[in-house]
């Protein structure tokens, strides 16, 4: 098989992998602007009303109001704690690295169902604690944790050491090294870590759905209205805003982790 083929295949399999993650969403974004509560071809007229009830309906704009709060504490709280472990593991001489690693990524592999199920026996039985929004964020950082880990640990894997050793000549302390050299370097890599954490928080539907008390998120609450026909549209609108911010906050943590282990171009000498 010749190089013209094989590009050739590689082109068919490409596109239709794209149309078969992507073509379910581009539909559910047309059903959105459908004038029937009923999801099905062919359209009864193009209408924003269903837009026009989202903004209207208290408790989704509030479930949402709950899935921004959750999202943001949880993913400033991972990306701070994952990093300074990022920095241990990679600046430090750790007795025991790879059994560190190991165990901080177990979350990563581990269905969240049986994440949900532990987290509520551990809230629920062990510490008899009621559910709240920050048993949630609790949960949500654990989940998040790893990726953090990853992300800045790539960062910190493509720059030199004699950046920190250079500044410690200088006369700077470990800590005044650590704010002033190694973190404004590895900020690419952390607001990429801080994007993928709150991506991950906002749109955690299993885990999240076992230990919600009275104060639901946003997925939770559209996952509810499905068993109200009439209220279907109003959740795919809902979701249809929700997969263009996710797809456009997971372009831009992808793109800044790609800036920040970037390796700079070593200028050639005239």
């Amino acid at each position: 098989m010749n190089e013209q083929k094989k590009s050739l295949l590689g082109n068919v399999y490409f596109w239709l992998m794209v149309v078969f993650l992507y073509l379910p969403i581009l539909i559910l974004m047309i059903f959105s602007f459908n004038d029937s509560v009923i999801l099905a071809f062919p359209f009864k007229g193009f209408t924003f009303e269903w837009y026009r009830q989202m903004f209207g309906a208290h408790e989704l704009l509030l479930a949402a109001r709950n899935s921004l709060f959750v999202g943001l504490v949880s993913s400033l709280i991972a990306t701070f704690v994952g990093a300074l472990a990022a920095i241990a593991v990679m600046r430090k001489n750790l007795p025991a690295r790879n059994f560190f690693l190991g165990l901080s990524s177990v979350p990563m592999v581990m269905p969240s169902i049986v994440l949900g199920v532990a987290m509520l026996v551990l809230f629920r039985r062990v510490f008899d604690l009621e559910l709240t929004l920050w048993l949630i964020i609790t949960a949500h950082v654990l989940i998040s944790i790893p990726t953090s880990i990853l992300i800045v640990m790539a960062r910190l894997a493509n720059f030199s050491h004699n950046l920190e050793e250079a500044a410690m000549d200088l006369g700077a302390n470990y800590w005044l090294t650590l704010l002033k050299v190694t973190l404004p370097v590895s900020l690419p890599a952390l607001v990429a870590a801080f994007l993928t954490a709150f991506t991950t928080s906002f749109d955690e539907y299993a885990m999240t759905t076992l230990i919600t008390g009275t104060d639901t998120t946003l997925p939770v609450y559209l996952y509810s209205l499905l068993r109200f026909p009439r209220r279907l549209p109003v959740a795919v609108a809902m979701g249809s805003i929700i997969m263009v911010a996710s797809a456009a906050v997971v372009i831009l943590a992808e793109w800044l982790r790609r800036m920040g282990t970037e390796r700079p171009k070593k200028k050639e000498l005239v």
